[in-house]
């Protein structure tokens, strides 16, 4: 049944695409572009190779003034190799939708329905907020799977801002969560963000059912039954001559089974260019991860730290450097990367060492879940016409 709603959806949005295409094809704005990115990672012992293609199309037709109506739709086909000691050892090949929505649209309100992308926060490196993508700060690519719902926003004359959604049929684990959502159960949520002082401050809350389904970690038991989990965001983000902000979550889940209810995720950061030849930029970000049995009580707790500096080398060049540092456990993940820039091509050369359990829980990209040392390749080339 749910696989049979999801296919309904989607072929709502294609016919909703073939008729933006085809009825409106005088008056329609069409763009169409890509990504065709091909990458070598290698590490001590093992190594991947991989080429991935992200054909895009958008269309957009205008209404009666001042509304619009647009659709955008992007495939992703990826194959890579994976390989121990320069022996072959698997290989993988697969063609799926990447974004595939369509939007009701004037300069204040948008409704958009479909497979899209949803983020949100103030964060960079370490996003208690990251609830609906898994987007690494080290990939090259910054690709995320997206989420089928629905989302609405309007936008308030003092920059002011309200989101609404409705997810549904969406069951993979996001961001820092470890159980994946029951997709037969609606997810919703909301958030307000508001203008303050010399920034902004937002308030974001979500409803989803989780589904165990007798999965169990080292910190989780075995559960055998669906429940409840409610999520309430924090973030604001302001300029005082440097870049100050912090972002928050708090998680209830209402299960018998589980001794701690509660999940606090919290981190604080800042950033400053220096005026040290082209701009020396710095950012740092603290994230700390609690347990408890109550909302505001001590308990299992972990804490990471993490430093980022990128300098421009000059118009096409620049290197960047990320350092996470977990305090439980005392490792080091340290990353530099090179970029060169093109008007098409990009270029990234990036070294790496992270411990055996990658730091970030991002299982849907090829270019940045890596584990041990290595170094890696990406070529990436960008097209766009009209």
């Amino acid at each position: 049944m749910d696989s049979y709603l999801k296919n309904v959806t989607t072929s709502l949005l294609l016919i909703i695409t073939g008729l933006l295409c085809c009825h409106w094809a005088s008056a329609t704005t069409s763009k169409s572009s890509g990504q065709l990115s091909t990458w070598l990672t290698t590490t001590e012992d093992d190594g991947q190779a991989g080429v991935r293609y992200i054909p895009e199309l958008s269309l957009a037709q205008q209404l009666s003034a001042p509304y619009q109506l647009s659709a955008e739709m992007a495939l992703t086909a990826q194959w890579y190799s994976e390989f121990t000691e320069w022996d072959y050892t698997d290989d993988s090949l697969t063609v799926a939708a990447y974004r595939l929505w369509a939007r009701f649209s004037s300069p204040q309100y948008e409704i958009r329905g479909g497979l899209q992308k949803i983020s949100f926060g103030s964060a960079t490196l370490l996003r208690p907020l990251m609830w609906f993508d898994t987007v690494d700060p080290r990939d090259p690519l910054q690709l995320t799977e997206g989420v089928y719902g629905l989302l609405g926003r309007y936008f308030f004359l003092n920059n002011a801002n309200i989101w609404a959604w409705v997810l549904y049929g969406n069951d993979a684990p996001r961001g820092w969560e470890v159980l994946p959502t029951d997709k037969s159960k609606v997810e919703f949520g909301g958030r307000i963000q508001l203008p303050l002082l010399s920034g902004e401050l937002g308030i974001s809350y979500d409803h989803r059912t989780v589904d165990p389904g007798g999965l169990s970690t080292h910190t989780t038991p075995a559960l055998q039954s669906t429940f409840p989990e409610d999520r309430i965001g924090l973030d604001g983000k302001f300029d005082i001559g440097v870049g100050i902000w912090f972002e928050g979550t708090v998680v209830s889940q209402d299960v018998e089974e589980l001794n701690l209810d509660y999940q606090r995720l919290f981190t604080v950061g800042t950033d400053y260019t220096f005026n040290i030849g082209n701009g020396l930029h710095l950012l740092g970000e603290h994230f700390e991860n609690v347990a408890s049995e109550k909302v505001f009580s001590s308990g299992e707790r972990y804490a990471i730290s993490a430093l980022s500096a990128d300098y421009p080398l000059g118009i096409l060049d620049t290197v960047t450097t990320i350092v996470y540092y977990n305090w439980d456990e005392g490792d080091w993940s340290p990353f530099v990367s090179w970029q060169r820039s093109y008007d098409q091509w990009q270029i990234h050369v990036s070294a790496f060492s992270n411990p055996d359990e990658p730091l970030l829980q991002d299982d849907n990209s090829t270019t940045s879940n890596f584990a041990g040392t290595g170094i890696q390749l990406v070529l990436v080339f960008n097209y766009s016409s009209r």
